[in-house]
């Protein structure tokens, strides 16, 4: 499994959504380990390689980098201001294959689940 690959978030069940959204999530495209966990090492040797999009309803609403940041955390940067980063919760420990789920904290600070729906390998640059 080792190598980038791209990812497919949506929206899990929560109040306000109690069948989840599968129009609101993210695509990445990150570097997994064998575990499919997110891979630092690898991620360094190519940060830009690595994307960020957010849509919903069918459209994007922003375009941005994975950042792997202090602490070893993860940070999905839409721009040069860091109140446009949303912000993993504790995604360097968790494992990206289909049926599982991560957190991420929005601009709005609120933090949202997101079902990991499919995860494909991305052919070599």
């Amino acid at each position: 499994m080792a190598g980038f690959h791209h990812i497919h978030l949506e929206l899990a069940r929560e109040p306000g959504a109690p069948s989840g959204d599968r129009g609101l999530g993210y695509d990445l495209v990150a570097p997994l380990d064998a575990e499919g966990r997110l891979d630092g090492a690898r991620w360094k040797a190519d940060p830009a390689r690595s994307r960020v999009r957010r849509f919903r309803d069918g459209h994007t609403e922003a375009v941005g980098g994975l950042s792997h940041v202090s602490g070893g955390r993860w940070v999905f940067d839409f721009g040069e201001d860091d109140c446009d980063d949303e912000r993993g919760v504790r995604l360097e420990d968790e494992r990206f294959s289909s049926g599982e789920y991560v957190s991420v904290r929005m601009t709005d600070g609120r933090v949202h689940t997101f079902k990991v729906t499919s995860v494909r390998p991305v052919e070599p640059a």
